[in-house]
């Protein structure tokens, strides 16, 4: 049990050191324009649609699956919901849903080919990805559909007001708190051993400061951007669901030994149905936030898109193998993602190199991931 914990406090130290030296590094290439108000709004921004997908990504992947047509579904969805707002004026309201519900229908789709038909989901997710994005440029007939309406660039484009971003960073700023308090307590009542307080609480003020200096930034330039909500939102009710609801304790039981937790009498074929059904709902949400900020349904909107999500994941200490991830880990590992792309473009960097970085870390990634599987 300790070794694991000594493992995850060593990989969320490896990634806040990545961090750290992306943000030094092209903080210096940049003369200061990297940690600009403006930019840093823009990154969160960014780091927000990469890390929606990497939610249920995780998933997928804690499940021992994995899907590569996220980038395309993303962009399918993203093409419904500017249809719906553009050409046929829906409702922010209903447009929302309907786009929400096809992402849940394509989701269960693969989970129904992987689960119930046994095709490996490598190959159900590569169909997907081929076949979305045909639907994309065939209900688009290949051109934009734009400009969305005021009421969709709500989404993407709009901050929150400063005094609900304060009200909102000081409530999770005393939760923090209160939930090494409560853990300590509950810890001290069962009798079981726990970490020295100051390292408990260093760990609870360093989220505080972090989250404080943050607000401080972002207020600096227009306030919280309403994305990041949005997946603050979903990483508290994500993390919810896999750590405490008997679904969530069954993905991570599925993924790390299918058969003994079909013994165990878990109806496992349902479970990786719904596991593929959640990712959906989180595509639709991130594909809503993508066509909100960019004003506009594309035919190229999404594309390679499941690199960036799939790298979150296994950078944030998820296995491809299964059974082990975390959401939080997820996150930093869009964050580190987004802020490669954010920096590099600032950098005029050109694309092919840009492609190459990208994809010789997701190797990396999952190289460690292997080396750190057979030293188990």
């Amino acid at each position: 049990m300790f070794k694991n914990i000594q493992k995850s406090h060593i990989q969320l130290f490896a990634m806040v050191a990545a961090i750290l030296i992306i943000i030094v590094f092209f903080s210096v290439m940049t003369e200061g324009a990297f940690i600009s108000p403006r930019n840093v709004s823009n990154l969160l921004r960014q780091t927000a649609i990469v890390g929606i997908l990497a939610i249920g990504m995780v998933f997928v992947i804690i499940s021992a699956e994995i899907d590569l047509s996220v980038g395309s579904m993303m962009g399918l969805l993203g093409g419904i919901a500017a249809i719906l707002d553009v050409w046929y004026n829906f409702p922010i309201g209903l447009t929302i849903v309907l786009t929400l519900s096809a992402g849940l229908l394509l989701g269960l789709f693969n989970g129904w080919w992987v689960a119930y038909q046994k095709v490996p989901s490598f190959i159900v997710t590569l169909a997907g990805m081929l076949a979305f994005r045909g639907m994309l440029v065939g209900i688009t007939n290949g051109a934009t559909v734009a400009p969305t309406s005021s009421g969709m660039s709500v989404i993407g484009q709009s901050y929150l007001p400063s005094s609900l971003g304060s009200s909102i960073i000081g409530i999770i700023c005393l939760g923090l708190i209160a939930r090494v308090i409560l853990r300590r307590k509950a810890l001290v009542r069962y009798d079981l051993p726990m970490k020295a307080a100051k390292l408990d609480y260093g760990q609870a003020a360093f989220g505080v400061f972090g989250l404080l200096a943050l607000l401080l930034i972002l207020e600096d330039y227009r306030g919280i951007p309403l994305p990041i909500l949005i997946m603050g939102s979903l990483i508290l009710l994500a993390t919810y669901i896999a750590q405490k609801t008997g679904f969530g304790r069954s993905i991570y039981a599925i993924g790390g030994n299918i058969e003994a937790s079909r013994m165990s009498g878990l109806n496992v074929e349902r479970i990786k149905m719904l596991v593929f059904g959640f990712n959906g709902v989180m595509v639709a949400v991130a594909a809503l936030v993508l066509t909100s900020r960019l004003g506009a349904g594309s035919p190229a909107a999404g594309n390679m898109a499941e690199l960036d999500a799939i790298a979150a994941c296994v950078i944030g200490g998820a296995s491809l193998a299964g059974g082990v991830g975390a959401v939080f880990g997820a996150i930093m590992g869009a964050l580190i993602m987004a802020s490669l792309d954010n920096g590099m473009s600032m950098l005029n960097v050109p694309t092919f190199w840009q492609l190459i970085v990208k994809g010789m870390i997701l190797l990396l990634a999952v190289w460690l991931d292997v080396k750190t599987k057979k030293s188990r």
